[in-house]
């Protein structure tokens, strides 16, 4: 199927999902899920030929953000079950106005339509999307990167059993079947087609989008994450904190990237930074952070010098840029010049330093004394999300089900003229 057949499909089956209630939606999901669970075998011997050929093309890293266990896929289909468990926001009144003439005006939350989402080889990318933008009441396009496709398509397969089987049109859900980029510039300039384009993955991929389509995009972040450790953190805290956001998973877009370290803690904190990211998770046989310096920082341990671009990069690996700040307005003017307006966090018991750095850092979700891994549908309570929104427009910040909704007006009248 062409990628145009697709879409028109979609516009003819987002108007079923939009009149679609509740329960009608709710049963599609369950049973999306219990498709998903029982195509364990298919999902896993997709995946391993996607993982067979990308070996050796993308890093070690990103074969980990690639690579499906049964453990994976039963927690993916969990994550659609959860999003069936969660309000509906179609027909919300999100505000209500009674006018002096008598007419009532609700501005009522309303489906989008078609959501396009172009995403890179992240398999789990496919559930949650196509879970959420069910439940929000519309129909959904899906175009993953040719590293993940096999996986994909093997997880819509399923997924649009469940939606058969629950009386709703398979057509709401679909997977581009066109691995070239020009599948992509379809979505992109798809006017009149795709009410909504959702891009998530790496810097390049977001920008063409941006620059690109003549769809309304929303823009999720490519996420060069900042911690703060000011003089008057608890630098056990702090160690905690920074090994998580760096280690527990590098390949996502909320782990950390850079560490910025008040001077006059520099020259205690350091050493015991590098002890804990590079010798002792050495010694514990896990892998360790490289340590890219700026000048303050690389006099005070060893590592590798800091280049031009170090402090602008989403490593998504083992690599962490470390500089050395002025205190709290130095931390924010280095956030202001470098961030892409993902997640910061600062490390501080000074409740004056914490409300300057959280009023002044102009990011989707700034933490005081909290790992950036945080920034997540699931851990914000939202369910799994669309993606991470780092503009300024009418989602920011994890994207749930309310922000996949339109509102429009609806106004009741007895009789009234102007």
């Amino acid at each position: 199927m062409t990628t145009q057949e697709l879409l028109h499909r979609a516009r003819q089956a987002k108007g079923a999902m939009a009149l679609a209630g509740t329960e009608a939606k709710n049963r599609a999901l369950r049973a999306m899920a219990d498709a998903l669970a029982d195509s364990i075998q298919s999902v896993l011997t997709a995946n391993g030929l996607d993982l067979i050929e990308a070996k050796g093309t993308v890093s070690t890293v990103m074969l980990d953000r690639l690579a499906l266990s049964e453990e994976r896929i039963l927690s993916m289909a969990q994550g659609v079950r959860d999003v069936a468990g969660l309000p509906d926001p179609v027909g919300q009144v999100l505000t209500r106005r009674k006018r002096p003439n008598g007419l009532v005006i609700d501005k009522t939350a309303v489906p989008m339509g078609v959501i396009a989402i172009i995403y890179e080889s992240r398999p789990n990318v496919t559930s949650d999307a196509a879970a959420l933008a069910l439940k929000a009441g519309s129909a959904c396009v899906l175009r993953c990167g040719k590293e993940a496709h096999r996986s994909a398509a093997a997880i819509v397969s399923a997924l649009r059993q469940g939606l058969a089987a629950a009386g709703l049109p398979q057509d709401a859900l679909g997977l581009v079947e066109d691995i070239s980029r020009q599948s992509a510039r379809e979505l992109m300039t798809a006017s009149g087609l795709v009410d909504l384009l959702i891009p998530r993955g790496g810097a390049g991929l977001i920008r063409a989008c941006v620059d690109n389509a003549t769809v309304p995009v929303i823009e999720t972040g490519t996420g060069i994450c900042h911690i703060y450790v000011d003089r008057d953190a608890d630098l056990d805290m702090a160690l905690d904190i920074v090994e998580n956001a760096k280690c527990s998973r590098p390949s996502v877009c909320n782990a950390a990237e850079v560490c910025l370290v008040h001077r006059e803690i520099a020259g205690e904190f350091l050493p015991r930074l590098a002890e804990r990211l590079t010798v002792r998770r050495n010694k514990e046989g896990l892998p360790p952070v490289e340590l890219r310096l700026d000048e303050a920082a690389g006099a005070i341990i060893r590592g590798v010098p800091a280049g031009p671009e170090d402090f602008d990069t989403e490593f998504l690996d083992y690599i962490l840029a470390v500089g050395v700040v002025d205190g709290v307005d130095g931390a924010c003017a280095h956030i202001a010049a470098h961030s892409t307006g993902h997640s910061e966090a600062i490390i501080t018991e000074n409740a004056g330093a914490a409300k300057r750095f959280t009023a002044a850092v102009d990011s989707a979700a700034v933490y005081w004394n909290a790992s950036t891994r945080f920034t997540d549908g699931g851990e914000f309570g939202l369910g799994c999300e669309m993606g991470i929104s780092t503009q300024r427009l009418h989602a920011r910040g994890p994207m749930g089900l309310a922000e996949l909704c339109a509102y429009k007006y609806i106004i009741r009248g007895t009789g009234q003229v102007r």
